[in-house]
């Protein structure tokens, strides 16, 4: 009978976690499944609670912290290099068709991009840096770069 007890423990904090997600509850939970394996071997009740309590404490110092380590860890972090549409945002470009609030051509590392300004009153001439704000589609929204650098904005410097 005890096994089911804690059973039911787990599976309460188990989906008291969903609601929560804080990883506190669920750690209770494996806590309280590794005491329904104790009552299943056949420990009393005290040693049930002192397994309880290490396993919970345990996951808590432990898993927990790795375990949330890893979740907030974004795509293009930790030495990963971003790919595809993510990669091109905040990259430089050159302007080689004038940009405008309709459309304009601009070249991303050695690639032609149909463009627009990001800001509709910018109006910017072929031949000038930029960079890339936002891509919506097939087309790189841009802004006229102040800050420019002595890299080649077309990806060959």
């Amino acid at each position: 009978m005890e096994p089911l007890l804690w059973i039911v423990l787990g599976v309460v904090l188990a989906v008291a976690e969903i609601f929560t997600t804080t990883l506190f509850l669920l750690m209770f939970g494996i806590g309280a499944f590794a005491a329904a394996g104790a009552a299943a071997l056949g420990a009393p009740v005290p040693l049930q609670a002192v397994v309880f309590a290490a396993v919970s404490a345990l996951t808590l110092l432990f898993a927990r912290p790795a375990i949330r380590r890893h979740r907030r860890s974004a795509p293009a972090g930790d030495g990963e290099q971003a790919f595809g549409v993510q990669a091109i945002a905040g990259s430089s470009a050159l302007v080689l068709e004038r940009v405008d609030a309709d459309n304009g051509v601009v070249r991303i590392d050695g690639e032609i991009w149909a463009a627009r300004a990001y800001d509709g009153t910018q109006v910017i001439a072929a031949g000038e840096r930029v960079r890339v704000i936002e891509v919506k589609g097939v087309t790189a929204l841009v802004w006229r770069d102040e800050f420019a650098t002595d890299e080649q904005p077309d990806g060959k410097g």
